[in-house]
């Protein structure tokens, strides 16, 4: 799966990827209101992109015993988010329900990255074995192995069906748009948020992109169709470690934490 893993794609379609998995209202104001601060992406976003990116890399490249390493890790902080009264909806971080769908946002962001920089899977074995691999995404934490859909055919219809679930509301678009703008970073990020918005914008599905409130036009999309062909062009030239960094970097560090008994997350 290393093949697949491109820490340059990441980078890039990350925040479209967090905007697809808080579409759903439960999964934004589980994040948005979360009492665990310590990971909390507006207090300590370092160390936030530090757990996602290493989740990623232990769900796609780590051991069986490292997945339940990190699975007892992730478990300690996700049993503390749960909604509170008065809150609009309700949420519960354990809800394998839930994780189904950020699972599947991976999944789909992963596909979704690799045609835009590299073109079609055209190999449908390999297009099987990468949609079965990302099962992992789920089921390192609390996803039953049998609510993965079937097949891709069986995905098509439960991602169609998952979208039509998304509804954000002002103060999660907002929350969104803070993130994809590096705002909640130190000062020297926020010059990157513009591009980084416009990149994002081109990774929504259009009825995300449209409850987001987010401007596309043709012209927008060629341009950004020819940013991702020169970034597919520049990662298809690196030497495989060099693809997969930062994820490599992140499965090395959460060994040695492993190894040293430091905390995982």
């Amino acid at each position: 799966m290393r093949d697949h893993l491109s820490g340059i794609g990441a980078h890039l379609a990350g925040p479209a990827n967090v905007i697809l998995q808080l579409s759903w209202p439960a999964v934004g104001y589980g994040v948005m209101n979360s009492r665990v601060h310590d990971g909390a992406a507006m207090k300590r976003p370092f160390k936030r992109g530090r757990t996602t990116f290493t989740y990623i890399a232990v769900a796609m490249l780590g051991t069986d015993e490292e997945r339940a390493a990190f699975r007892k890790e992730v478990n300690r902080q996700h049993a503390q988010v749960v909604s509170r009264e008065g809150e609009p909806v309700q949420y519960r971080g354990m809800d394998p329900g839930l994780q189904t769908w950020v699972a599947a946002c991976l999944y789909y962001g992963t596909v979704d990255m690799i045609e835009k920089m590299h073109g079609p899977i055209t190999d449908e074995a390999e297009a099987d074995a990468l949609y079965a691999h990302c099962a992992r995404f789920g089921t390192t934490l609390q996803m039953p192995a049998d609510a993965w859909p079937a097949d891709r055919a069986a995905f098509d219809a439960y991602w169609e069906d998952g979208l039509a679930q998304a509804s954000i509301d002002p103060a999660i678009a907002q929350f969104l748009l803070t993130l994809t703008e590096f705002k909640n970073f130190p000062k020297p990020f926020h010059t990157l948020g513009r591009g980084m918005v416009f990149i994002t914008t081109g990774f929504l599905p259009p009825e995300i992109r449209e409850a987001m409130s987010l401007p596309w036009n043709r012209r927008m999309q060629k341009r950004f169709d020819r940013i991702l062909r020169i970034a597919g062009r520049i990662e298809r030239a690196l030497p495989r470690f060099l693809k997969n960094f930062p994820f490599n970097l992140y499965l090395w560090d959460m060994r040695m934490r492993r190894r040293f008994r430091r905390p995982l997350v």
